[in-house]
């Protein structure tokens, strides 16, 4: 299974990669032997093609949704996610030994969420005369894996429950948008996304506080912790409920 998830992992056609990451199988006899740490140190790691273009955050174009231009850019940034979300699925899977059966299933159903999640994105990018690689995106997402390579508690506190957390709070407006322009079949997608994405903070969070629990820490109070070591700001207004549903208690969602 490790060299399967590796061969994903460092796949760099979209397309291929999904399909791989689709055919895997989950069974109780092979989950188990899916982490191998000298395979997560391969330089080729992670398999991306040359486009998009990766640029500083602060230099991706924002366009609005009023045009079919806008809303194919705005698709393409929540494609990029999703790509990179595959790919922080299978590190998750490959990186970290010693874990129970169920978290290496968990990730690995994640993975197969997010590219089905990229797939359905780039059909709708093909149905608007764009396809994944034409517009710019940033590389924060896999900075973030490497920056929690070290350690699973930290990558389950500061990658699920803070990055993909976010998009829990700000696909309902975009959703919201995408139907005042006229535009019901993309926001279809994204409804389908936000109520998966649930599960998968979900997953996330049960993780980060069985590894919390394992090592006898407090998991609101090293959450914090982690928050300000890393220097993240949680930014607010949060979707309550879907957070609650992911598994964020009362004092967390008050902060």
């Amino acid at each position: 299974m490790s060299r399967a998830l590796f061969e994903a992992l460092c796949e760099v056609d979209p397309a291929r990669k999904c399909a791989m990451v689709s055919a895997l199988q989950i069974s109780d006899d092979v989950v188990g032997e899916t982490a191998d740490v000298e395979l997560a140190r391969d330089p080729r790691i992670p398999g991306r093609p040359v486009r998009p273009e990766l640029v500083n955050p602060r230099d991706v174009a924002f366009r609005g949704l009023g045009t079919a231009e806008g809303r194919a850019a705005m698709v393409h940034a929540v494609a990029h996610i999703e790509f990179n979300a595959v790919n922080l699925a299978l590190d998750a899977t490959l990186r970290f030994p010693g874990l129970p059966a169920g978290y290496y299933a968990d990730w690995i159903s994640v993975a197969q969420d997010e590219a089905r999640h990229f797939a359905m994105l780039s059909d709708r990018l093909a149905q608007l005369g764009y396809a994944y690689g034409d517009f710019s995106a940033h590389n924060g997402l896999w900075e973030a894996a490497e920056k929690t390579a070290h350690d699973p508690l930290v990558r389950m506190a500061l990658v699920p429950r803070v990055l993909e957390a976010r998009g829990l709070d700000v696909t309902p407006n975009m959703i919201r948008r995408l139907k005042e322009v006229g535009d019901p079949a993309t926001a279809a997608i994204l409804g389908v996304i936000l109520e998966e994405e649930v599960r998968h903070v979900a997953i996330g969070t049960h993780w980060y506080r069985y590894l919390c629990n394992s090592r006898g820490v407090d998991p609101v109070a090293r959450f914090r912790e982690l928050l300000v070591e890393h220097r993240v700001r949680l930014q607010r207004p949060f979707n309550t409920e879907a957070r609650a549903r992911a598994g964020f208690d009362a004092a967390e969602l008050a902060g």
